[in-house]
């Protein structure tokens, strides 16, 4: 999606979450100090050869969705690659999978994602108003590649090609850089497990804003999306029309 398209939805999610631009502003500022210089450049360009023309599977962490089974992909898919969305990439590892490229804005298990930094997977890593902190924490700790991004425009050390949600930002990812097909794995819109009734409701919304950004996506048609299901069918994914 372009930037600008995109950042007609952004606005509207900044409206309905109140989110300040001049935190997003300073979270960016922050990130781009806090990655090494080799990180710094070429973010699309290194992740593009990591995921182009490959079928990129977008592991998500939706209560008990798992990892993906691999063993059980259809025949025509004989380039997958892994994006794992933030938690999701505590649920590979543990099945001995280690994603390409991880996408997170580091409020899950943050651990596993060094650990896959170490193993090769690259790591990008989103600022926003909310994570300076975890910024600071953790962008140090990561041996491995790194690229950022954030909510606002393009730079040249930080993309911004779409998506709200770590999932659904992998997946606007993946079709960015010129996947041949994405793959949706252990997504779930409805369930939260959260308890906090505050919490939840906020969570909610945020799967919704997923939920349609991710039909738009598949109405664009650049890429195919598709919803990989746990009963092993391969759906496409339903579109907004």
């Amino acid at each position: 999606m372009e930037y600008g398209d995109w950042a007609v939805r952004y606005a509207r999610i900044q409206r309905e979450f109140g989110f300040p631009f001049d935190r997003e502003e300073r979270a960016a500022a922050a990130l781009e100090r806090l990655l090494p210089e080799a990180s710094r450049r070429d973010p699309l360009g290194r992740l593009a050869a990591r995921l182009r023309d490959r079928d990129a599977i977008v592991v998500g962490c939706a209560p008990g969705g798992g990892p993906p089974p691999l063993w059980r992909l259809p025949p025509a898919v004989d380039r997958p690659v892994l994006v794992a969305a933030d938690g999701a990439t505590e649920v590979c590892l543990a099945a001995g999978l280690v994603p390409a490229v991880v996408v997170t804005d580091l409020d899950g298990p943050v651990p596993s994602e060094v650990t896959a930094s170490g193993r090769g997977g690259l790591v990008l890593v989103h600022a926003h108003g909310d994570n300076v902190p975890a910024l600071e924490r953790w962008v140090p700790e990561f041996p491995g590649e790194l690229a950022g991004s954030w909510a606002g425009p393009p730079r040249p050390a930080l993309i911004d090609v779409g998506g709200f949600t770590d999932g659904d930002r992998a997946a606007f990812l993946a079709e960015a850089v010129g996947a041949r097909q994405i793959l949706l794995w252990g997504f779930d819109f409805e369930r939260v497990e959260e308890t906090d009734p505050a919490r939840r409701s906020v969570k909610q919304a945020k799967l919704r804003w997923a939920r349609a950004l991710l039909a738009e996506l598949a109405e664009a048609g650049r890429v195919p999306v598709r919803s990989w299901e746990r009963n092993g069918r391969v759906l496409d994914y339903p579109r907004t029309g």
